[in-house]
């Protein structure tokens, strides 16, 4: 019995009784910051999953889109704003749908759906140019194609009365302030897809992956709420684009500008922020 007594004591001393739990558990050891993607990769265009990852970066803009235009004339269309969804709805419709999607592709693409989260990405060294330019391109045509099929079923003179969903500064409000508001709203996104998608915090806490689509959807729902009013709400190229070519309309190509040099200034930004002061990335290389 003395020796049973011994081992338990010897077992009490080995181990503290005071373990730490959850991140506090972990260690910078446990963590390795994973190597930046190389510009240019060659070998990705002989791969079929680079062609797959672009294939459904294209279906997912495609049914954004669709969902979120066709969701903007139901409300455009009506005379009386109480019998809609309004832009409570239109900003739900655009965060559930970036929400399912991000969550369907993640594991295939990425889940960008948006050329301002693929340049941020590249920014920060997660993909290789390669990549970035061809999952613009594809966001892009989806894009033309899901506002397309919208203008289809809407018929050609309903779609043009109802404006399209096209993204223009709104009356009251000059280009700067339209500027302005694209900036801030693509960085609270890109910031939340840099946040809810780092590597570090996904080594330590394993629920992290799967909640990632909630609070990147979530992000664009508080956008929309807040910037519909200024500029329709951008925060994506393609979108962007996709509704002026369809809509094609001069008063639409005025502004676009804004929604290509917003969206990527505001990536840049959250970019830079994420990886230089809350990551610190660059310091740690050095050390």
């Amino acid at each position: 019995m003395e020796g049973k007594e011994e081992d338990v004591k010897l077992g009490a001393n080995k181990f503290s009784e005071r373990q730490p739990i959850g991140t506090s558990a972990q260690t910078d050891k446990d963590y390795k910051e994973p190597p930046p993607a190389p510009l240019f990769e060659p070998g990705e265009l002989k791969s079929w999953s680079f062609y797959r990852a672009g294939i459904a970066e294209f279906m997912a803009t495609f049914l954004f889109l669709y969902i979120t235009i066709l969701t903007v004339m139901g409300v455009s269309q009506s005379k009386t704003k109480c019998t809609t969804v309004g832009i409570q709805g239109i900003a739900w419709a655009f965060g559930g749908m970036i929400f399912a999607l991000v969550y369907c592709t993640a594991g295939i693409s990425g889940g960008h759906i948006n050329p301002a989260v693929t340049f941020g990405l590249l920014l920060a060294r997660k993909l290789s140019l390669t990549r970035a330019v061809f999952y613009m391109v594809m966001q892009c045509l989806g894009a033309v194609c899901g506002a397309g099929v919208v203008k289809g079923f809407q018929g050609n003179s309903r779609y043009q009365m109802l404006g399209g969903g096209a993204n223009v500064v709104a009356h009251g409000y000059t280009k700067g302030s339209g500027l302005g508001a694209e900036i801030i709203g693509t960085f609270v996104l890109v910031y939340t897809v840099f946040s809810a998608t780092d590597a570090k915090r996904n080594a330590r806490d394993s629920h992290v992956p799967i909640l990632a689509p909630l609070p990147i959807g979530f992000a664009v729902f508080l956008v929309h709420l807040a910037t519909i009013p200024i500029t329709g709400t951008g925060i994506n190229p393609a979108r962007s684009l996709g509704v002026a070519i369809i809509y094609n309309r001069d008063h639409a190509w005025d502004d676009h500008w804004i929604f290509w040099v917003g969206p990527f200034i505001g990536a840049a930004l959250a970019a830079i922020y994420h990886q230089i002061i809350i990551r610190a990335i660059p310091f740690k290389t050095r050390a």
